[in-house]
């Protein structure tokens, strides 16, 4: 059977009069600033204080977007006699944003938690080669980086925390049972004195 004459255009205009009569949800932006969601990902943030100069996120990155500079210094030893160290101090920590995927990559392989996901979205350039960002800026987004949330009160201890707070229960009561058995030595001691 064949579709009356005009019923596309009648569905058409069904469903711009089901949308005239709906509430807008447009967002106001910039004069309204959007809510994001917790796990937003804007730009990454330094923690410099963190970084080793291990190079592990440069070396994963698949836009190899991050550029790092550094160079060795010597470290006195801690103690006389001892050796010097050498450690890498940073330089530079760069971000090409205008390549970057935003895949996370570098913040996941990062064995020293230096590199955050910060919410901050707006660092928008005019022009393109304004997008590497410098450590600095990165330290500046490191501050807009969310508190991580609090822990489910029905998880399972972490095993670190577990096996310190064993060995403290077992030190405790080593020490415990030492100053219980303290008070009968001593009274011990006393009556083989008294005896004599």
């Amino acid at each position: 059977m064949a579709p009356l004459p005009g019923s596309g255009l009648a569905k058409g205009l069904a469903v711009t009069l089901r949308t005239m009569t709906r509430k807008t949800v447009t967002e106001q932006y910039p004069d309204a600033q959007p809510e994001l969601a917790p796990r937003t990902r804007g730009v990454i943030g330094l923690f410099e204080e963190n970084c080793t100069v291990c190079m592990l996120c440069a070396r994963e990155c698949p836009d190899w977007c991050i550029y790092i500079d550094s160079h060795k210094e010597t470290v006195p030893p801690a103690a006389p006699g001892g050796r010097e160290r050498s450690r890498n101090v940073l330089d530079r920590f760069a971000i090409d944003f205008s390549l970057c995927m935003y895949c996370g990559i570098c913040i996941e392989v990062c064995p020293f938690d230096a590199l955050f996901w910060s919410p901050e979205f707006e660092y928008a350039e005019t022009d393109i080669h304004e997008l590497t960002h410098e450590r600095d800026k990165l330290r500046e987004w490191m501050w807009t980086v969310p508190a991580p949330p609090a822990l489910d009160p029905a998880a399972e201890e972490p095993k670190e925390i577990a096996a310190a707070r064993k060995s403290a229960e077992k030190l405790a009561a080593a020490a415990r049972a030492e100053s219980a058995e303290a008070p009968e030595r001593a009274a011990g001691a006393g009556s083989e004195g008294g005896d004599a």
